[in-house]
């Protein structure tokens, strides 16, 4: 059985565009469609989706006062944000609220089926144009809780957040694949967080991704 999506957007012509996109592919199934957030819950609720893509911009209960009460209902349901929308609170509010992707709906053609299977796996996507543009902010300054992580750890954190790969954050830093493996380790054990998503959150809550 292929992965289960509900669309949430008030545009019809784009829903049906993305529907037509994503059954193309074998994995993937739309089981619905919303045009709010009222009746987007609703359909959570009858559908029980794995993934909702939703917009932020809507008419009566927008997407993220949705995003809100469905992850407060339904903490298991992934959230993928397809929006127009690339501000920078607009992204650390999102994923900060515990949405695990953030594309743009001008590259919904080029990104969005690649955004889609990193969060089905359970990581963070966001936008590449959108994670250039944040900066790593100094260790000291930041509000890393009593100072646990180290000054490598905080960077390795960082780029965790960002959406980057093992691979490349120690192409990034200089490291072996196995010493960053040790670091995300560490700050798993020292924060007492398990996925990368809480490592997301945890990261954008403290303020260790920012826009420039």
């Amino acid at each position: 059985m292929g992965l289960r999506i509900l669309l949430v957007d008030d545009h019809t012509v784009l829903r049906s565009g993305l529907r037509l996109m994503l059954q193309t592919q074998p994995d993937l199934e739309v089981v619905g469609e919303a045009a709010d957030g009222s009746q987007g819950l609703l359909e959570v609720r009858r559908l029980k989706p794995d993934l909702v893509i939703l917009d932020l911009s809507m008419p009566g209960l927008g997407g993220m006062e949705m995003l809100k009460q469905l992850l407060a209902e339904q903490p298991w349901v992934k959230v993928l944000i397809l929006t127009m929308h690339d501000d920078a609170e607009f992204v650390r509010s999102a994923l900060a609220t515990g949405a695990m992707g953030y594309v743009l709906k001008k590259a919904a053609d080029t990104e969005l089926l690649n955004a889609i299977r990193v969060v089905a796996r359970g990581e963070t996507y966001v936008y590449p144009s959108l994670a250039a543009r944040l900066f790593m902010e100094a260790g000291r300054e930041s509000r890393v809780q009593a100072g646990k992580l180290s000054q490598r750890e905080v960077e390795v954190l960082q780029l965790i957040a960002l959406g980057y790969t093992q691979q490349e954050i120690a192409e990034r830093l200089a490291l072996s694949v196995k010493t960053v493996e040790t670091h995300k380790a560490r700050i798993s054990e020292k924060l007492g967080l398990k996925t990368r998503a809480e490592l997301v959150r945890y990261a954008v809550h403290n303020r260790l991704v920012q826009m420039d």
